[in-house]
C-alpha cells in the first residue's frame, strides 16, 4: 500500500468511527436528529436502538480497515472498501437519499481505486 492509500483508508476509518459515535451515543441529540434529518426527537427515541446497532456495524467497519492497515493487508482493505461502497449504494437506493451513496461511498471507491491502480 501506498501512502496515498494509506491516507485515503485512514481518512474512511475515521469517518466511519465517527458514525458510530453519531449512532451508537448522539443519535437523540440535536446533532444526530440533524444529522440524520430525523422526523422528531420521539422518532429518535423510538429508533434509537437500531441506529446504535448500525452504529456498532460502523465501529466493525473501522476496526477491518486499521486491522488492514496494521498487517499491512491489501486484500482486506479491499474487502472493506467493497463493503462500503455496497452499502453506499443500497443505503441511498433503499432511502432515496443519494447523500448515503456520496458521503460513506465516495471516499470509499477512490480508495479503492486508488489502491487497485497502485497494487
Amino acid at each position: 500500500m501506498n501512502t496515498v492509500s494509506i491516507i485515503l483508508i485512514v481518512f474512511v476509518a475515521i469517518e466511519h468511527l465517527y458514525f458510530l459515535v453519531l449512532e451508537m451515543f448522539l443519535w437523540t441529540t440535536p446533532k444526530g436528529i440533524k444529522t440524520f434529518d430525523l422526523k422528531s426527537k420521539e422518532f429518535a427515541d423510538d429508533t434509537k436502538v437500531l441506529a446504535a446497532n448500525k452504529g456498532l456495524y460502523n465501529g466493525f467497519l473501522a476496526t477491518g480497515f486499521i486491522f488492514s492497515l496494521i498487517e499491512k493487508n491489501i486484500h482486506f482493505a479491499i474487502f472493506f472498501l467493497i463493503c462500503v461502497t455496497i452499502a453506499g449504494i443500497y443505503g441511498s437506493y433503499s432511502t432515496k437519499n443519494i447523500r448515503l451513496f456520496f458521503v460513506p461511498g465516495s471516499p470509499a471507491i477512490l480508495a479503492l481505486i486508488v489502491l487497485l491502480i497502485n497494487k
